[in-house]
């Protein structure tokens, strides 16, 4: 919670505002609450696991990942590499390792478990689906920073539905949805600069099908040739598995 003044002209009384106290808010608890049209939980098809892992990078940066490595911006941008590749757009492997990409199938019951073994809690954020929140659950050992075990918690027979959740620190969250809106989606951190520090994967949902349903707008390719950004090709903007040109991925050994 947060307070402030608007000052409209100079000189003019200023009020003294208390400052704003939570201790009295109750936090909803996600897995408590129940969604109305009594939606049961989705039959998994596929799980991924995500876990947060911290480590200092060689040039004494302290980092976060999300997956396998730090998510960063490529040359190429996913959605046209996705529209563009062909069939190659079904392997992740041309988007680029920076990306965290994962391939869905369309149609298939994804669930998504994140695990955050530290203090710090994350709040991430889907694009493009809402989510099942199906349980959360102590992750790690709290016992390092003298706190106590996070609440094992399942949801009831109608799990709610969110396009963002809280991951506390020392648990684990498990939701679900259903791939069924083919396209380029971002996860990742809403703390701004955990995303611009790479907090982040990318699902890649149903290429094949993205790509009978939608082009990329000439207004699109225009924009982004002015800006000097290329848009054919795949990450690096070459063909095939080619990545050169490339900066490295940054991975949690490095």
């Amino acid at each position: 919670m947060y307070t402030g003044l608007i000052n409209y002209r100079d000189g003019a009384p200023v009020k003294t505002i208390p400052a704003p106290s939570d201790e009295h808010l109750v936090w909803p608890e996600e897995t408590a609450m129940q969604v109305a049209d009594k939606q049961v939980p989705l039959p998994v098809d596929r799980r991924i696991e995500l876990t947060m892992k911290k480590f200092t990078h060689t040039h004494h940066q302290h980092q976060t990942t999300l997956g396998n490595t730090l998510y960063k911006p490529v040359l190429v941008p996913t959605l046209y590499t996705a529209l563009l590749m062909g069939d190659l757009a079904a392997n992740s492997s041309v988007y680029g390792p920076q990306t965290n990409a994962y391939i869905l199938k369309h149609l298939e019951v994804v669930e998504i478990v994140i695990n955050n073994p530290e203090l710090e809690d994350h709040t991430f954020h889907f694009h493009g689906h809402n989510v099942q929140v199906i349980e959360t659950g102590p992750y790690g050992n709290s016992s390092t920073e003298n706190r106590e075990p996070v609440a094992h918690k399942v949801s009831g027979p109608w799990p709610m539905w969110r396009d963002t959740i809280q991951v506390h620190g020392f648990e684990f969250i498990r939701v679900r949805f259903r791939a069924d809106n083919p396209g380029v989606w971002f996860l990742h951190c809403h703390l701004a600069w955990h995303e611009y520090n790479g907090v982040a994967v990318v699902f890649v949902e149903a290429p094949g099908v993205l790509q009978q349903r939608q082009s990329v707008p000439k207004e699109m390719v225009e924009m982004c040739k002015r800006q000097g950004i290329p848009t054919q090709g795949n990450g690096a903007g070459n063909q095939g598995f080619d990545l050169s040109g490339l900066p490295p991925a940054v991975y949690p050994s490095s």
